[in-house]
């Protein structure tokens, strides 16, 4: 156990050793007991060298460090587009933010490559947590077409210049981005074979995870405000955060001409060809590549890029009401619902829930799948009930639903309070008008109810008294007499009515 499982050293095992062969054997002399040299031999007898590292090893290390290598990831993959490798890494390097008036910490990468060309399909840099919106996103860039997205950033390619444009056969992911029902959709939409790497396993993924190395070494050497270490917190130290220089525009500006450069031009010395493949072609990733498209796996399956979009989507269960369907706390409709009758308020029966996709990009829309496993799809928008949303993202929507729900919980707070204090000015009120009513009014039931319209005409014209202005405000000058040359006008003053308007009908 001390050379095994402990990892100790053979002097200090066979310390113990003696420890509990003295126990074992009290009376025997000490010059009998087995020795070091003994102890080895007994060691390296019964155990051969690959068990004794791999014994003396943690189980995730062995396998991820130590476990030679005697497979390759190409023999696995017939051509371009059998596998792809996906994975996300924190960027070495610090950014500032657009107006360059604040350092907003380092950005995620994330990385789509082919197995078989080692060629980069897609990307994505931001400032998102590594997630399934994320994934979903360098997805969507390595499976369409990326030529308008690098002329955004200053370079003029051609679709052959980046030719992974198309559906794979096969993603491999870590167990947590791409697990579970939210990957359904592109399986069972388009066929792909999604693969998870078992935990704590990211050799599993060996060559997406090289590709983070060459890329970060492009940029490392130059830019300031990279990692380099622990930061430095001595007076006086220098502090490689307060070296961000770059936006997250142009981060990505040089990432993507990292790719590009790592794509057409970076040779892989150490790639191990197919035993076909012509020595005069240059194991470069896009050489590869349209050699095993022309001559192994065959153009990709192409689709539009609005429906490869909506099915890679995140997916939300969304409820149906008198409002709306449901999502987010938001309210959406559209012209397939209405025509459906569900939104009339009756007792019919309707459906009490869907399945919706939504960007997070956008709140504007969702799109609600009316039928389960059904790729049909209902593009509904915001209605006038949630028009505060329209234009912003999902995030903020959620961060306005959450501010909010905290605004809300303080006013409640204080609505308690204050309706606490009013109950007690009301209770108070009534305690002390309970002890001036009178025991009795004087008259018998029946005459006190008689009564009450004489009392309550009295208690009105007192009322009117009350609001009539002091005679002291107004003017005190009596008003001239009026003599009309001919007969006087008729009366044009507005008729009163409040005799029938306010009657003594009680």
């Amino acid at each position: 156990d001390y050379l095994i499982e402990k990892s100790h050293s053979l002097p200090y095992a066979h310390r113990r050793f003696e420890d509990m062969f003295e126990t074992a054997n009290p009376d025997e002399l000490k010059e009998n007991f087995p020795t070091i040299r003994q102890l080895r031999h007994f060691y390296e007898r019964e155990y051969i060298r690959p068990d004794r590292i791999r014994l003396r090893a943690n189980k995730i290390n062995y396998h991820k460090d130590i476990k030679p290598l005697q497979g390759t990831a190409t023999a696995g993959v017939h051509g371009p587009g059998a596998r792809y490798e996906i994975d996300a890494t924190i960027a070495d390097i610090y950014l500032l933010s657009a107006d360059r008036k604040s350092i907003i910490g380092r950005p995620t990468l994330y990385a789509v490559v082919d197995v078989y060309s080692r060629l980069i399909a897609g990307f994505y840099v931001g400032l998102e947590n590594p997630s399934y919106v994320t994934a979903m996103l360098a997805l969507v860039n390595a499976m369409t077409d990326k030529v308008q997205l690098c002329q955004s950033y200053g370079y003029n390619i051609e679709p052959e210049d980046w030719p992974s444009i198309g559906i794979p056969d096969a993603i491999l992911a870590d167990r947590g981005e791409l697990l579970g029902y939210q990957i359904e959709s592109l399986e069972q939409a388009f066929g792909v074979r999604i693969e998870n790497t078992p935990p704590y396993r990211g050799d599993a993924k060996g060559i997406v995870e090289r590709s983070f190395k060459t890329l970060q070494a492009d940029f490392k050497p130059f830019v300031p405000g990279v990692v380099t270490g622990d930061i430095v917190r001595k007076r006086g130290g220098k502090d490689y955060r307060l070296d961000a220089t770059l936006t997250l525009h142009e981060f990505t500006k040089i990432i993507i001409g990292s790719i590009l450069q790592r794509n057409q031009h970076s040779v892989l010395v150490k790639y191990d060809r197919d035993p076909e493949m012509p020595d005069t072609l240059a194991p470069i990733p896009i050489n590869i590549w349209h050699w095993g498209i022309q001559n192994r796996s065959g153009r990709l399956r192409n689709t539009s890029a609005a429906a490869l979009k909506i099915a890679l989507l995140p997916r939300q269960k969304v409820t149906l009401s008198d409002y709306g369907i449901q999502c987010f706390g938001a309210y959406y409709t559209c012209r397939e619902l209405v025509e459906t009758g569900w939104l009339h308020r009756t007792r019919q029966q309707r459906p009490s829930s869907f399945i919706a996709a939504y960007d997070p990009a956008v709140a504007d829309v969702i799109y609600v799948f009316p039928d389960k496993g059904q790729p049909d799809y209902w593009e509904c928008l915001l209605t006038d009930r949630s028009r505060e949303f329209r234009g912003k993202s999902m995030w903020e929507m959620w961060a306005s639903k959450q501010q909010q729900k905290k605004a809300i919980a303080t006013a409640k707070l204080s609505e308690q309070e204050n309706k606490r204090a009013l109950e007690n000015i009301i209770d108070k009120t009534i305690r002390a008008a309970e002890k001036l009513r009178p025991a009795y009014f004087g008259d018998s039931k029946t005459e006190t109810l008689a009564g009450i319209k004489k009392s309550r005409l009295e208690a009105r014209n007192a009322e009117r008294q009350q609001r009539r202005p002091d005679s002291k405000t107004t003017d005190s000058k009596p008003k001239a007499d009026v003599r009309y040359l001919h007969n006087p006008p008729e009366d044009a003053a507005y008729p009163n009515f409040l005799d029938e308007l306010f009657g003594d009908d009680e």
